[in-house]
């Protein structure tokens, strides 16, 4: 079962956050933008520097593209050769980790939010999205607040991914489901 954190708002209007995580939002922002965004590949360890200037948790050497996307990046973990791939978006308003030679390639969106929509605040609710070691999430893929991809598991590209998924096996299409075991 799912653990949500729910995240008060007095109206859908209202943002959850407090001014200063606003603010720090706005900092992490234009950091990204004026040190990170424009950087060659080879530069990747810059990029990291900046993750863990704001609170990433980054072990080994891990990968961002630079045209990646880390919405808030004190939420997210990665592991020895973890890459986020060109136009990745790891939009952490929970959790995110990514497990050691974990792949999310180009345009994948991991969405560790949603709200809640019987509520007519529809106040925010997050949940931890796990990407076990070397698995592989498949370009433009989507995976819904958490998830864990087992180890070795491999996601297909364009697929909605509403619930765990197996260590060991290929999975594919919206809802995601088990293609067959992973050689």
């Amino acid at each position: 079962m799912r653990e949500f954190t729910t995240h008060s708002q007095s109206s859908p209007y209202v943002s959850p956050w407090s001014l200063a995580l606003r603010l720090k939002l706005l900092a992490w922002e234009y950091c990204w933008l004026l040190f990170c965004a424009w950087t060659p590949k080879p530069l990747n360890a810059w990029r990291l520097l900046w993750l863990r200037a704001f609170g990433a948790r980054l072990s080994g050497v891990p990968f961002v593209h630079q045209r990646a996307r880390v919405a808030m990046p004190w939420n997210l973990e990665l592991r020895h050769r973890a890459c986020l791939g060109d136009r990745a978006n790891a939009y952490s308003l929970g959790p995110i980790r990514l497990e050691e030679d974990a792949t999310v390639a180009q345009e994948a969106y991991l969405c560790a939010g949603t709200h809640d929509f019987t509520q007519v605040a529809l106040p925010l609710l997050t949940a931890p999205i796990v990407v076990g070691a070397r698995a592989f999430v498949g370009a433009r893929a989507f995976v819904m607040p958490g998830v864990t991809i087992g180890a070795d598991a491999i996601v297909g590209a364009c697929s909605v991914v509403t619930r765990d998924v197996p260590p060991r096996t290929i999975n594919a299409g919206n809802p995601c489901r088990i293609i067959r075991p992973r050689a």
